[in-house]
């Protein structure tokens, strides 16, 4: 019986790298039809992970942050010999050649940009016009420190958006985290776990009342997954800036797409300085909407520092400072850079997110020149979707927790 049992259950081996063959650590690779049965890759690119359960005729999905994601028979993975897996770059953001044209003074050019906006937000309007829409997600953050990888947190997930049709109203978003794994290597573990939360996410000060309360509401993974899922709203941000004249210029076109660029600096006393790039990509017969890219710069500095609110403290707990430290951080500096895709795919002659891909680094410097490096690289991508008799979640049916498992992977 138990070896007939031993018989059933295969073991699945392989090896991820780029196209120089170099190894991708901390890539995930998960079953398309059940994305909680997978594992991620070590330091040399390697996995391994018997399943019992999952039909000979499936498929795999190999995912790596800034990789286009790859997708195989899982019957490839089986038989003695490791199957090396290559991955091709994705670039995070438009390609460096890519920049914004100067508007023109030409009344006729301005009018063809004007006309050219107008006519690509009619088509948002007509595409995004979306019924309330139940997504599966796989979310995938990975984290860094000193430009080493130490490990990356995965979420499955339920989003139900439930869209607001008004002009410059904001769609209600519900996330229900269903199953978590973060993989990390054990030698860097402390580093780990004063960026992503811990199991105890109680970790803001004592006895300090609604404060300690904000912070054990927070399940700082949760509140990353959800986030990343959150932002990319390229159609609120296109309706913000439509009737603006300046700051619009078409920075690239060819037969197939065109890109609109909205950019806009500001420059507060020296206090806040931000230079944002909007690129949104577009189909050039049909002024259908295929990516958004954005590309920002933030500096923040203050003079005599900023003390948190207690809410904005707990997101600190993002970070897992210690205890003393988070109730005593006064912010003087944050540098941020931050890139980010959305692509979209079509369904019922409608537009729905498909992929985000996220490349942020920042270093924030409290007082006493405490100073927390981040560097986040992350992708979501949507597995299922459902568009018919959707209904919201139940509030008994959301938490803000998720249980976690944690793996060790050398």
């Amino acid at each position: 019986m138990i070896f007939s049992i031993l018989l059933s259950i295969a073991l699945y081996v392989g090896r991820v790298v780029d196209e120089q063959h170099r190894p991708l650590p901390y890539a995930t690779v998960y079953s398309e039809l059940d994305p909680q049965q997978g594992t991620a890759t070590d330091r040399d690119g390697l996995f391994s992970f018997y399943s019992s359960s999952l039909p000979p005729e499936s498929n795999i999905i190999v995912s790596y942050v800034g990789f286009e994601k790859q997708m195989l028979p899982l019957t490839a993975l089986m038989g003695q010999d490791t199957l090396v897996i290559v991955l091709s770059e994705q670039p995070i953001a438009l390609e460096e050649a890519v920049i914004a044209a100067p508007e023109g003074k030409k009344p006729n050019r301005r009018k063809a940009l004007e006309m050219l906006i107008s006519r690509v937000y009619d088509k948002m309007q007509r595409d995004f016009d979306t019924p309330i829409t139940r997504y599966k997600i796989v979310s995938d953050v990975r984290m860094d420190s000193e430009k080493e990888p130490w490990g990356v947190e995965q979420m499955i997930a339920s989003a139900i958006v439930i869209p607001d049709t008004t002009e410059g109203g904001s769609d209600s978003l519900q996330f229900k985290g269903e199953y978590c794994k973060r993989y990390f290597n054990p030698l860097i573990r402390s580093r780990a776990d004063t960026i992503l939360s811990s199991d105890l996410p109680e970790r803001v000060g004592k006895g300090k009342g609604d404060l300690r309360q904000a912070a054990n509401a927070v399940d700082s993974g949760l509140l990353v997954h959800k986030g990343l899922f959150y932002i990319g709203d390229a159609v609120r941000a296109f309706e913000k800036h439509k009737d603006t004249r300046k700051g619009w210029a078409v920075s690239n076109e060819s037969e197939e797409e065109l890109v609109l660029t909205y950019t806009e600096k500001m420059n507060f006393l020296g206090i806040f300085v931000y230079s944002i790039r909007q690129h949104f990509i577009v189909d050039s017969y049909s002024y259908a909407l295929l990516r958004y890219s954005v590309q920002a710069d933030v500096k923040l500095s203050i003079p005599f520092g900023y003390k948190l609110k207690g809410d904005e403290l707990a997101l600190l707990n993002l970070l897992n400072m210690d205890e003393e430290e988070i109730v005593k951080f006064r912010l003087r500096k944050v540098n941020m850079a931050v890139q980010f895709n959305q692509l979209y795919r079509e369904r019922d002659a409608k537009r729905y997110q498909s992929e985000k891909n996220l490349v942020m680094s920042a270093l924030i410097t409290g007082a006493k020149k405490a100073e927390i490096p981040i560097a986040v690289s992350a992708t979501q991508r949507v597995t299922g979707m459902e568009i018919n008799g959707v209904q919201p979640f139940k509030a008994s049916e959301l938490s803000p927790r998720v249980a976690r498992q944690l793996v060790p992977i050398e």
